[in-house]
């Protein structure tokens, strides 16, 4: 089991930025893929940003891209969204996800921290 915390969310105005947290326990963490979705009220759950256990590597929505930063502290057992330039359709609950290379699938999930952009 992975257990997963999301700190950092707020209200911002456009244009402002935030940093979220997702710190995990129970597993060690650099051997995870890590992920990042949103859900806004009343649509579904999207996928945001994706940062890979092997090299590093990311991947983004094409709407957050230029924006958002992923990154991870392996030491830490933390994985950070930094998010720039927001605007208010960014505004949604953020999750951080987990899961092993080999899964296609995120299984494991963060409770979510909610983020809201005003105009």
């Amino acid at each position: 089991q992975v257990q997963l915390v999301e700190s950092g969310g707020g209200l911002v105005e456009a244009g402002g930025s935030l940093r979220l947290s997702c710190h995990a326990s129970g597993r060690t963490f650099s051997n995870y893929d890590m992920g990042w979705f949103r859900q806004a009220s009343g649509k579904a759950r999207e996928f945001v940003s994706l940062i890979r256990r092997i090299a590093d590597s990311t991947s983004y929505l094409d709407t957050v891209k230029g924006r958002f930063t992923v990154s991870r502290d392996n030491a830490k057992n933390t994985l950070y969204l930094q998010m720039n330039s927001l605007k208010p359709e960014d505004t949604a609950v953020y999750y951080c996800a987990a899961k092993l290379p080999t899964m296609i699938n995120f299984v494991y999930w963060g409770q979510g921290t909610q983020v809201t952009v005003s105009a």
